[in-house]
Formats: structure tokens, sequence, C-alpha cells
């Protein structure tokens, strides 16, 4: 004769791991949504320069949003650009020249692209009579991280001028502030 109890208890305790296993592929769905972060601690790159502040970095799906929050920035337009190297030494120059991987010329990625525009050229930022600037971009394309056009562990610098969008570099001027770009952590992407 069949002990319901017992059979009852058998089952149980060998689909016990079905919850445990559920839990498991429910996380394992959350971190294939799971975004990249990153910042950069913006210092003074040279003698003089109080320029210091914020820039963050989020993984979106329209593209990776840059968010720079800068004080202590002299008043007026000034060039901002993502560097190719994380070394923002010997004012600012060990960062070498802009992020171009397609070796193409200078412009303004938003508006002219991967083709038309190095990686790294994000226009200028403008900073009020206080010395205060901030910057929002989004740039389809750019990551932390992934593909071709990832920027972590390069250097975001702003320059002492106005990025007039000339040949070679902008005719910017030298670099007043910067700092390496990291990875700090992830965000989960809320499913609706």
């Amino acid at each position: 004769m069949v002990n319901i109890e017992e059979t009852t208890e058998k089952m149980m305790k060998a689909y016990a791991w079905i919850p445990l296993m559920m839990l498991l592929c429910a996380s394992c769905e959350q971190s294939d949504n799971k975004l990249d972060l990153g910042k950069a601690m913006v210092v003074p790159t040279q003698d003089g320069s109080n320029v210091k502040g914020l820039v963050l970095f989020e993984e979106t799906n329209e593209g990776l949003k840059v968010r720079a929050d800068l004080t202590g920035v002299p008043p007026g337009k000034h060039g901002i650009h993502i560097h190719e190297f994380g070394d923002i030494g010997n004012n600012g120059n060990n960062a070498g020249g802009h992020y171009n991987p397609n070796n193409t010329k200078h412009g303004f990625i938003i508006k002219d692209g991967f083709e038309q525009a190095h990686a790294g050229d994000f226009g200028n930022i403008e900073a009020d009579e206080s010395g205060h600037a901030t910057l929002t971009l989004v740039i389809p394309g750019l990551s932390l991280n992934q593909g071709k056009y990832n920027i972590s562990g390069r250097a975001i610098i702003i320059h002492e001028k106005e990025d007039d969008f000339g040949q070679p570099t902008g005719n910017a001027g030298s670099r007043i502030g910067g700092g390496t770009i990291m990875i700090v952590g992830k965000e989960i992407l809320q499913q609706n």
C-alpha cells in the first residue's frame, strides 16, 4: 500500500530545488538587462586652473548618456572631448589626441556621426559667470565597454577655449581639466 504522506514528502524534497532554479533563472534574465554606469572625476590639469566636477556616463537604450557638472570653469564655451588615454598627467597631454577609432576628421559626434567626426568630439560645454557648467548628451553607438566605440579607461578633457570645429582638432587650446573614465557599477533596466 502507498503511504500518501511519505510519497508527498519525497516529492516535496525532490522538487524543492524548483523555486531556487526559478529564482536563479530570473536573476540571469535580470543580469542581461544590467547596463554599465561610469564616472570621471574632473580635476585641474595645469597650474592656475580651478576646474573640477563630475561627469557621469550611463548606458541607455538610446545610447550613452553623458552628464557633466563642473565648477571653476572660466565663463564661456570650452571644448569637451574624450581623449585616447586615461592618463591626464603632464598638463593633460598624456591623454593623447581625441578618441578617433575611425581616423576621421574633427566634427561634432551628435550631428556628424562616427563616419564624419571623432568618437570623442562632444563639442562645447558653457560656463556661466560663476564658473558653473553643465552638459547632457546622448550618443547612440558610444559605449562604456562594449563594441568598437568604447570609452572606459580613456579621459574626458576640458579645454581652455571654444571648439570652433576647425581641423584637425577644433582649435580649443590647452587642457585645463580632465578625468579618467571608470566603470563604477551597473543599473538594472526596468521592464515595463
